[in-house]
């Protein structure tokens, strides 16, 4: 098959969404498709390149931070991608378009679809769906709503990250949708034995915004300071600083790391010489660094919502919080941190459960679903 792939943001720009698509098109390039990548350039990168057997192609665009793009720098891709993704259906010839994101990708897909009769599947994460990040989209789905109904109904299948995800979407849209995961190459990052680190050691990798609830952790680890532990904070973000000022007036400079954003690579060498991720985020689609997480043996303690629900097993390999539960989440870190054998367990349970989310699978049924549409089925 040949594939054009639409989206806004791909690695080393974006987040989870991106590295997700980004896996998947590598996994679709090894099955020996010819895999395309229109998404958005950024400042110091190449306008073209291949890369794993992707041809990746970035067009100019208003972005101008790797964690966030404005609603200017996604209207700039959709306009930009018009003639760029007519262009490259015009050369190549593409059997099929997969588009990550409703919104922006998503409207470009259709526009290219409609004008070139390609047809289009539709993978949503969850700021796709209105009410999944309210307060990074809440205002934004009050007047573009109605705009995205016909995204997602011209699109041939509609595929959820997670089943929170896709329960919201039935909500709003009237359209069959599936689930499929993120997946991970999780037989190249689990490790061969498992040891609880001296001392424990968390991480917690993302954006630093709202959505990602930051100011949690460290009024969750002011209330363990009495445990022995070490704690990296991986990303970028608005947040950064001011969560930097607050480890700073707890007095816990020396028990954090702070690099700022790193590379998928600094990520997944931080995840093998930690033992528990964190993340009280306010709300996730199907986080990459949570299936990250499970195939480097990870336990998890994390918000009771959306991806995770998927990910942890109570009590087995994790524990799922409410957001805004701060004593709880200091209870379920205090109760691993100061049980190694227990935490022992709870990783072992992660790389079991993480043999779910190899992303060979996921690959797979990514490639009977687009075999399915050009089918007719």
């Amino acid at each position: 098959m040949r594939i054009l792939t639409l989206i806004y943001e791909f690695p080393p720009v974006g987040g989870g969404g991106g590295r997700a698509a980004y896996d998947i098109c590598k996994g679709l390039a090894a099955h020996g498709h010819q895999v395309t990548v229109l998404t958005a350039h950024m400042q110091g990168l190449p306008f073209e390149e291949s890369k794993d057997g992707i041809r990746l192609v970035r067009i100019s665009s208003l972005r101008r931070e790797t964690f966030g793009a404005s609603f200017s720098a996604m209207l700039a891709y959709v306009l930009v991608g018009c003639w760029a993704g007519l262009q490259l259906i015009r050369l190549e010839r593409p059997d099929i378009i997969h588009t990550h994101f409703a919104v922006p990708s998503g409207a470009l897909a259709w526009i290219l679809s409609a004008l070139t009769g390609v047809p289009y599947i539709l993978t949503a994460h969850l700021g796709d769906v209105p009410g999944g990040v309210p307060e990074k989209t809440g205002k934004w789905f009050r007047w573009i709503k109605p705009f995205t109904y016909p995204i997602w109904k011209r699109a041939k299948k509609v595929i959820a990250v997670s089943e929170h995800t896709r329960q919201l979407a039935l909500k709003h849209y009237p359209v069959n949708v599936q689930v499929v995961h993120n997946g991970a190459d999780v037989s190249h990052l689990t490790p061969s034995q498992l040891k609880v680190g001296t001392p424990p050691r968390l991480v917690f990798a993302g954006r630093f915004v709202p959505q990602k609830n930051p100011f949690a952790i460290v009024q969750t680890l002011t209330q363990l300071k009495d445990l022995d532990w070490h704690c990296s904070l991986l990303g970028d973000g608005p947040l950064l600083e001011d969560v930097k000022r607050k480890i700073e007036e707890a007095g816990m400079s020396e028990r954090f790391d702070l690099p700022g954003w790193v590379t998928p690579e600094v990520v997944l060498d931080c995840f093998s010489r930690s033992d528990i991720l964190f993340m009280p985020s306010l709300s996730e689609g199907l986080p990459v660094v949570g299936v990250q997480a499970l195939a480097t043996g990870l336990a998890i303690v994390a918000s009771d919502i959306g991806g995770f629900l998927d990910l942890v097993d109570r009590e087995s390999n994790g524990y799922l919080i409410d957001a805004h539960d701060v004593p709880a989440f200091a209870n379920a870190l205090r109760g691993l941190i100061s049980n190694p054998e227990k935490l022992l367990r709870f990783r072992e349970a992660s790389v079991e459960k993480a043999s779910d989310f190899d992303i060979q699978k996921i690959v797979d049924q990514y490639q009977s679903i687009l075999q399915d549409v050009l089918s007719g089925k």
